[in-house]
């Protein structure tokens, strides 16, 4: 079969730049799957895409499906015949095949013997089967939102204006969102405004380099990097490239060009992040740091034309830049009249949840949980107290409510203007870390009680109202909440009892409708977000599971065990350890409601093997006891890997269900210890699963 390249594009106007990428990739995936349901051979596929258009090439795409063999079952051979005749079943088979009984064959099979007929059937041309692909592909989109344009009845994400659709060298007749197919594309709207006629698919991206078009978005983007850091570099400076603002303004351009702006020096009284903020959200610019870190008066901004008179483009952008910094400077002025403490009543009239109240009732709950995390934590009980008091007030201010990314940021700020102590304005920073789960953990006490503290308070509200996540849908981000607790308490290394907090935490809550067993039910669900902690580790998932089965309430002294039995598990021993006490807890749980001894009595034992278990188990408990008190459960779990060859012995020599009661009782005894001393650290029968 010949083969030949594929090339469809779909010319628009400007699209979305943050629907680009995913667009492009779905639309390439969509093509992808079309042919692999038709079973049509083909090779690589790429998607290409910029704000005008999205594409897809596909290689080595063969000319036709393969042929195939069809076999097609009628009646049985019972049904089909009569007195040796064919029957109107018969009769009615082979027409439907188009063919006379006689060409009918027999079909053996488990159930009987059936009329039958199988015929070659040719594959289709590729070319034919494109309309149809195209067209499904096109139509399962996920587009943001859609809209009409004219007074056509077709839905897009933008208006279309072309379609390219070639196999090769020659157009596919198909006709899509109203468009028909053809050769001609479009370049770039200024500099190649001309139509372009494409003569073969291969010819795609060099045809619209020529008319200055990037198409392939992963060059575009990685030529915007190169450019920025060429252009920062001519300034002595340090340009920092924000992916997501990379993406995006690759998304914005065509034929990428980097050039440099200033702005007046008075704005750096500003804090950094409002003139960042400012310059990345409203006008996409890049910001150029000195050797010290610090902002300098500079900006990089991606044009999408290469003028003739760049300084002109320069100074269009250093025009339109000075006012939106202007507005920053006013917010930052006016916030500054009055202290960030004065807001607080500005709080009772910010809901923060229609059942759980306003941010004025969040920060009184939180308070109270974060001075007791505080005082347990070695912190300042009262900066606690006054950091939640605190803690949103900025979200009511000008420059948060122009720029909610710098919630925190600039509470930080305002709090250190107003003369707050240090680690009380270091707090209203903190309380959102970490914002992911491998982001940094607040460094200062208060923190890490003020972050937890929140966490806590949301967690609790949101599942005392019953709205907890389900599947997908988590429109509190508690997932996230609960991960960062973990976090705090895992990279913190804060020894804290969970449960103990969560009680607090839901004691300051009133008349939530789940109360009951509320902070049994956030405990676990929040120790349930270790599963996914341990696949970070490349912990697994049977060492989870071990841990998770011992009544665990403390975040860091459950990633110690865990790492602990994620250790033991790679031993020799672990293996048949694990299985005598599996073995130990079917035999136990089979005993359930029985009267087993609870005390091992030595006197009782007839077996050699008997007394060295027991005296194996006598001298680690000794051993063990103080390792567990102290969490030096890697130790522990290594000294009592010593276990294996008499546990091994024991059930090769001992018959634990002795026609004697007594014996009998006593050997279960004898294996409850054993199965006891494991479970200081976790249910080791598990890692059998």
């Amino acid at each position: 079969m010949a083969a030949n390249t594929l090339l469809i594009e779909l010319g628009v106007e400007e699209l979305p730049p943050s629907a680009i990428d995913t667009l492009s990739d779905a639309l390439a995936e969509n093509i992808r799957r079309g042919l692999a349901e038709a079973e049509v051979s083909f090779g690589e596929v790429h998607a290409y895409a910029s704000p005008r258009r999205l594409a897809v090439q596909c290689q080595e795409l063969v000319d036709k499906q393969p042929d195939r063999e069809v076999e097609r079952r009628g009646p049985a051979l019972a049904a089909a015949y009569k007195d040796g005749q064919p029957t109107k079943a018969a009769e009615g088979f082979a027409r439907s095949c188009g063919v006379a009984v006689s060409d009918l064959i027999h079909i053996e099979t488990e159930k009987g013997t059936w009329l039958g007929y199988r015929e070659l059937q040719r594959g289709e041309a590729t070319t034919r089967l494109l309309p149809a692909i195209v067209e499904k592909a096109v139509a399962g989109l996920p587009v943001p939102k859609n809209m009409r344009w004219g007074s056509s009845r077709i839905e897009f994400s933008r208006p279309v204006h072309w379609l390219v659709m070639l196999y090769g060298a020659d157009v596919v007749e198909a006709s899509v969102l109203g468009l028909t197919a053809g050769r001609t594309t479009r370049g770039h709207r200024f500099h190649a405004p001309e139509p372009i006629e494409l003569a073969r698919a291969d010819d795609y991206l060099s045809a619209l380099e020529g008319a200055w078009v990037l198409a392939d978005r992963h060059r575009r983007r990685e030529s915007i990097r190169e450019q920025v850091l060429a252009e920062a570099e001519v300034q002595g400076a340090t340009a920092v490239i924000d992916e997501e603002l990379l993406t995006e303004v690759s998304g914005l351009v065509e034929w990428p060009v980097a050039l440099t702006g200033s702005f007046d020096e008075r704005f750096l009284e500003v804090p950094a992040e409002c003139l960042i903020s400012s310059m990345k959200a409203n006008q996409k610019y890049f910001h150029l740091l000195d050797d010290a870190g610090t902002l300098k008066p500079l900006f990089i901004t991606i044009a999408n034309i290469d003028s003739q008179d760049p300084q002109q483009v320069i100074e269009g952008n250093e025009k339109v830049i000075r006012p939106r910094l202007a507005d920053a400077s006013f917010f930052y002025d006016t916030d500054r009249k009055l202290p960030l403490a004065s807001r607080i009543d500005g709080l009772a009239s910010v809901l923060f949840q229609k059942q759980l109240g306003t941010l004025a009732d969040k920060a009184h709950r939180t308070a109270a949980v974060a001075a007791f995390i505080a005082g347990r934590i070695g912190g300042d009980v009262a900066h606690a107290r006054r950091a939640a008091e605190l803690a949103k007030c900025d979200l009511v201010t000008e420059m948060v409510l122009e720029f909610p990314e710098l919630q925190g940021i600039m509470g930080r700020y305002y709090a250190s203007q107003d003369g707050e102590p240090e680690d009380v304005a270091q707090a209203l920073e903190e309380q959102y870390l970490p914002r992911f789960a491998s982001d940094a953990i607040p460094t200062t006490r208060t923190g890490l009680a003020l972050a937890l503290a929140d966490r806590l308070d949301t967690l609790t509200g949101i599942f005392g109202i019953g709205a907890r996540p389900s599947g997908t849908k988590d429109p509190f981000a508690l997932r996230r909440s609960a991960i960062g607790v973990l976090n705090i308490m895992v990279k913190g290394e804060l020894d804290l009892d969970l449960r103990e907090l969560l009680e607090l935490a839901c004691a300051q809550h009133q008349e939530l409708p789940y109360a009951e067993n509320l902070a049994g039910d956030v405990l676990g669900y929040m120790l349930d977000r270790f599963r996914a902690w341990t696949n970070e580790e490349g912990i697994e998932a049977e060492v989870y599971l071990a841990v998770r089965a011992r009544p665990v309430t403390r975040p860091l002294d459950f990633a110690r065990r865990l790492r602990a039995v994620h250790a033991f598990a790679q031993r020799e021993e672990a293996a048949a350890l694990a299985a005598a006490n599996k073995r130990v807890s079917n035999i136990l749980a089979k005993q359930q409601g029985g009267d087993a001894r609870a005390v091992v009595d030595p006197g009782l034992f007839q077996e050699s093997a008997e007394e060295a278990l027991y005296a194996a188990l006598e001298a680690q408990h000794e051993a063990v006891m103080p390792l567990f008190a102290d969490g030096r459960y890697h130790e522990a779990l290594d000294a009592l890997a010593s276990l294996r060859e008499p546990v091994d012995a024991f059930f090769d020599q001992v018959m634990v269900m002795a026609e004697d009661e007594t014996i009998r009782d006593n050997r279960l005894a004898l294996l409850a210890r054993l199965q006891q001393l494991f479970l200081e650290v976790a249910d080791i029968a598990l890692l059998q699963q």
